[in-house]
């Protein structure tokens, strides 16, 4: 489906039952965390969970490419509108749920009630957006949306919590709730406002980031909107990389691009000069277009975020994302993006890889 490794499978009409990933005889299980040692992870970089979550990523990476967020002449889908309802509730939840008074200035206990109220509430939101027949994957769903917006006991979020918010969407796509029109959709509408929600959850509950390297780590709390936000502004006709740190850029595009939308929130919470606070952000407008760096963020993320087990350890794996070793897909397999990524290993050499954003110039 979406494996890293390139399909050349045309997709079928994926409003035919039969065209779905899972059929009707498909066992849906609730998802465990499997990677428990450092030696697990051999395992996991081979597992079809890993190359179906890569391979997700690197298609709507491809399909964003030189694409706004405001997608004028794209008509939403109901799943998507169903998503996006979704998240605004959760959004208002926030509203319902204010900070509460502690002597503490990180970590507002306030959150501990908004994440049991999201809790209490998954399973009916998670079923306003997958259809009736359908139902029977929530269980196993239910888990990558509430694992998505941080830790309840340490009140922080990272991006292993922004890892299974997108495990959640890939799931979407798994089981025929979204489909390969909606591709676009998915990073620049309801990503986006994924973004806003749990921005709005950082600042609320004043959250730590999780496992955060300070300075020297591409930001505090997310990676892939780097990702999705560097290839939407592929070609862009106005705005090269060392533009990305002019204010009048951020303040006129931040609503339009996923990365810009990223500096200028971090401009809101840091103070100080940018190369201080964020020095690998900083080297990555010497390099020279966005190309080079949407490559090398991808390799970055690969290392730093994937291959991490303070990251690896907290993944859910079930059904639809299995802890096993990956068979490459045949003609049999069913496969629901058009556009499938050319693997990572593809990459040329010119692409920039994560040490080349550390100084100004590229290396």
């Amino acid at each position: 489906m979406f494996h890293s490794k390139a399909i050349t499978h045309p997709r079928d009409d994926v409003s035919r039952t039969s065209d779905l990933i899972v059929g009707e005889d498909h066992e849906f299980i609730v998802p465990v965390k499997s990677i428990r040692i450092p030696e697990d992870m051999q395992l996991w970089e081979k597992s079809e969970a890993y190359h179906e979550y890569l391979g997700f990523v690197l298609a709507l990476n491809e399909a964003i490419r030189s694409k706004a967020n405001s997608l004028k002449a794209v008509q939403l889908s109901p799943a998507i509108l169903n998503l996006l309802e979704m998240l605004e509730k959760l959004n208002k939840l926030i509203n319902d749920t204010p900070p509460v008074q502690q002597p503490q200035r990180y970590g507002n206990h306030a959150f501990r009630d908004w994440y049991r109220k999201l809790k209490d509430q998954a399973f009916d939101l998670v079923q306003s957006v997958v259809p009736e027949r359908l139902h029977r994957a929530v269980p196993e769903i239910v888990f990558y949306l509430t694992e998505g917006f941080g830790n309840s006991t340490r009140i922080d979020y990272g991006t292993g919590h922004e890892l299974s918010f997108i495990m959640f969407l890939c799931c979407l796509f798994k089981i025929g709730v979204l489909v390969d029109s909606d591709k676009v959709a998915v990073p620049c509408k309801v990503f986006a406002k994924y973004m806003d929600v749990v921005r709005k959850l950082q600042q609320t509950y004043r959250m730590e980031p999780a496992g955060s390297h300070g300075v020297w780590s591409l930001d505090d709390y997310q990676f892939v909107p780097f990702i999705w936000g560097s290839s939407q502004l592929i070609a862009h006709p106005r705005i090269e990389p060392p533009m990305f740190l002019d204010e009048n850029i951020i303040e006129t595009y931040h609503h339009d691009y996923l990365f810009l939308a990223c500096i200028k929130y971090i401009n809101q919470v840091k103070t100080g000069p940018f190369a201080e606070h964020s020095n690998q952000l900083w080297g990555i407008s010497g390099v020279s277009n966005w190309t080079k760096i949407n490559g090398g963020l991808i390799k970055m993320y690969k290392v730093e975020v994937l291959g991490k087990f303070p990251v690896a350890q907290h993944i859910l794996f079930g059904s639809l994302l299995p802890y096993k070793v990956a068979q490459m897909p045949t003609g049999g397999r069913k496969v629901r993006l058009n556009l499938m990524p050319p693997s990572p290993s593809s990459v040329t050499e010119d692409t920039a890889t994560a040490s080349s954003f550390i100084p100004l110039n590229e290396k």
